[in-house]
């Protein structure tokens, strides 16, 4: 799919616009401006108030000033260093502009004694005097200053004047294009044209038209939000093109799994299981988000999915991304399968040799009816009899790219992705937005809720004292130890101590485990807890991915404060798996600064994962709560995540729709949403429409 000829000039080279050369073109991609079409999405994020007074005495210095004054008097300074002052009148007083370094002759052919002129700039009392050190603008009486300046964001080596004049030059390039917004979604918001829209964010008459509300912001956002949506949706319609198979179970091995449950599926269960069925059935590929809080029971409802594919005659493969957690899996699995009569297998790296070939073999004649294991089960020599779904527990999140890998390998398999991390709707749909997506949002009956409780570490005594009660009790309890700085020695060394000194109080039935040790030593040491042989687990946060003991009633959490949110809501669902009473101890380092104070409050007053993620990506933004760098989630220019998330609603069911009349883009609105799809670099949905 070729590029339209009008947009080329706006694809030309940076230094063909005026005010930028070579110098400038160099740093320029750090602020993500390529070509000239990049300037027009760089927007001003404040701007300067150049309103005309009549005099200094409107103003309280300092602030900006824009005045007409009167040139009075030059007061050069000979002396090496000392300023060079120019005095004017404005309609009531005089005051000085005060220049260093200055050349006379430049001065006084600018600032022509008894002329008048308009001068613009920082107004700042010295000793009492008002004065202004190099203004940033003096014109000519005729000539005009725009009342509101935008200002906007550089790098070194660029002026705020260079951006604004190549702002300029790039608006002038606009070709005449066809509207791509649907036609009653742009009256009902009542959002300007593209080009519009443009002109006037680079031109705000004040503060309120730098808001994301601001409609020819919102229109430019949606533009953006629209484009992404729509490279999720082509990446979606590409991989259901991609024929899946109709699998459909009869439920007799289901039934068996259901009877052998002391409980009964909650509502949220129940519907997500009917979701996933029915796309199994259907002929095109399932692409499914599975989301659930801690403990919504995410793992039955997938379990429920594999015997689904078993019962059509099929196998199923259930993937973690550890070792620990692939084993935990097998084991929530065993009784499960036992009770459905379905043989169920692990496969590692650890797997070698005749152990090896005996699995495979089995798995390549289809008597292993469900597979769980690491990313070893992606291997070459790994050959399934009839792979019909794979279940990806992610705790590291896959991106849309590893998704459409695993869809890749050819057998038209069914996927379903797993995350125990509770996402904004917002941000589950740009990171997302190409899956269908199940929500578990119930606990499941006989969870008991966990109490949770902020103490100072003052009081660690105190804490000791009541898990030795409670060890004496035969329950057991987790320490979590803070991460130092980022640094592995640190950690380990902040962890050895807290390890010592419990030991020390509390007897040998004290473990250990963090993240320098060997992964076999670290089993061992998981191994020993789940059995029971230790009553306290000391440890850094690698426990909090998915370990499960239900004894385990009593979570401390040692410096609470440097922990993200997420992390103190995942660390504590550790506990509360079991039918005693459990407690949260977040220990935290006085005093209490303001938004630490605030993450532990969240956590105390909530258990629910949504309201906590909401609370989150109000805290820190949307970047930092998915650590941008390997969330897959896209860099807007002008969307703000945080306070558009409707839009993002919009554009997805937008998209989805645009793309089920007209999938190949042909018709009069697609044309024009190509032209789109070509000034926000979605050069992955144009290569997915030149495939498709």
């Amino acid at each position: 799919m070729s590029r339209p000829a009008s947009l080329n000039p706006l694809f030309a080279g940076l230094e063909t616009l005026e005010g930028i050369g070579p110098k400038a073109a160099k740093v320029l991609p750090s602020l993500g401006i390529e070509k000239p079409k990049d300037f027009l999405f760089l927007l001003p994020h404040s701007g300067i108030d150049r309103t005309r007074r009549g005099s200094v005495r409107e103003v309280v210095p300092p602030c900006i000033l824009t005045v007409e004054v009167t040139v009075v008097a030059h007061q050069p300074n000979r002396q090496k260093g000392k300023p060079y002052r120019v005095i004017v009148r404005d309609e009531k007083l005089d005051f000085a502009l005060v220049f260093f370094h200055a050349r006379r002759d430049y001065l006084e052919k600018t600032l022509p004694i008894g002329e008048r002129r308009l001068i613009s700039g920082r107004i700042e009392l010295f000793d009492g005097v008002a004065q202004m050190v190099h203004p940033d603008h003096v014109l000519e009486p005729g000539e005009t200053l725009a009342p509101f300046e935008p200002v906007y964001p550089l790098v070194a080596g660029v002026t705020q004047r260079q951006v604004q004049k190549a702002v300029t030059a790039a608006l002038t390039r606009l070709p005449p294009v066809p509207e791509w917004i649907d036609g009653p979604l742009l009256a009902r918001e009542g959002w300007p044209d593209w080009a519009s829209a443009l002109h006037s964010v680079h031109a705000p008459s004040s503060a309120l038209d730098l808001r994301p509300e601001a409609k020819a912001r919102e229109r430019l956002a949606y533009d953006e939000l629209f484009a992404h949506q729509l490279t999720l949706a082509l990446a979606r319609a590409t991989q259901r093109r991609a024929k899946g198979r109709v699998t459909k179970g009869d439920g007799r091995l289901a039934a068996k799994v259901l009877k052998s449950l002391p409980y009964a599926l909650t509502g949220a269960q129940a519907r997500a299981v009917r979701e996933i069925a029915l796309d199994m059935e259907n002929p095109l590929r399932m692409s499914r988000l599975l989301q659930g809080d801690v403990g919504a029971g995410k793992t039955l409802v997938a379990f429920l999915a594999l015997v689904n594919a078993v019962e059509a005659g099929g196998q199923g493969v259930m993937m973690a991304p550890t070792e620990i957690l692939a084993r935990q899996h097998l084991e929530g699995l065993a009784p499960l399968a036992e009770a459905a009569g379905v043989r169920l297998e692990l496969l590692t790296g650890r797997d070698k040799g005749r152990e090896r070939a005996r699995k495979l073999a089995a798995l390549a004649g289809g008597e292993i009816g469900i597979l769980v294991g690491t990313h070893a089960v992606f291997q070459k020599d790994v050959d399934f009899a009839d792979l019909r779904l794979a279940v990806i527990d992610e705790q590291h999140r896959f991106g849309v790219a590893q998704r459409m890998e695993l869809g890749a390998k050819g057998e038209a398999v069914d996927v379903l992705v797993m995350t125990a991390t509770p996402i904004p709707r917002s941000l589950a749909l740009a990171s997302y937005g190409d899956m269908d997506v199940s929500v578990l949002d119930e606990k499941p009956p006989g969870r008991k809720p966990i109490k949770t409780v902020m103490i100072s570490d003052g009081r660690i005594d105190e804490v000791v004292a009541r898990l030795a009660r409670a060890m004496a009790e035969g329950r057991q309890a987790y320490w979590v130890c803070p991460l130092v700085e980022d640094s592995e020695v640190l950690d380990y060394a902040s962890a050895e101590a807290r390890f010592q000194m419990l030991r020390a109080a509390l007897g040998d039935r004290v473990g250990l485990v963090h993240g320098r040790m060997a992964p076999e030593e670290k089993d061992a040491a998981m191994a020993r807890f789940v059995a029971g042989e230790t009553r306290l687990l000391v440890a850094t946060t690698v426990i909090e991915v998915g370990v499960n003991v239900p004894n385990a009633s009593i979570m401390v959490i040692e410096r609470a404060e440097i922990f993200g949110l997420a992390q103190l809501h995942q660390l504590r669902g550790r506990v509360g798996r079991g039918s005693a009473e459990s407690t949260c101890l977040l220990m935290y380092q006085a005093p209490l600064q303001g938004s630490s104070e605030r993450r532990l409050a969240v956590i105390r007053d909530t258990e629910d994962g949504f309201r906590i993620a909401e609370e989150d990506l109000a805290m820190r933004g949307a970047g930092d709560l998915i650590g941008t760098a390997q969330s897959g989630l896209p860099r807007f220019r002008v969307a703000d995540l945080e306070r558009q998330a409707g839009l993002m609603a919009v554009a997805q069911t937008d998209a989805r729709r645009l793309l089920g009349d007209d999938p190949g883009l042909t018709g009069p609105r697609g044309q024009a949403v190509r032209v789109l799809l070509w000034l926000l670099d979605q050069d992955r949905a144009i290569r997915l429409l030149t495939i498709g």
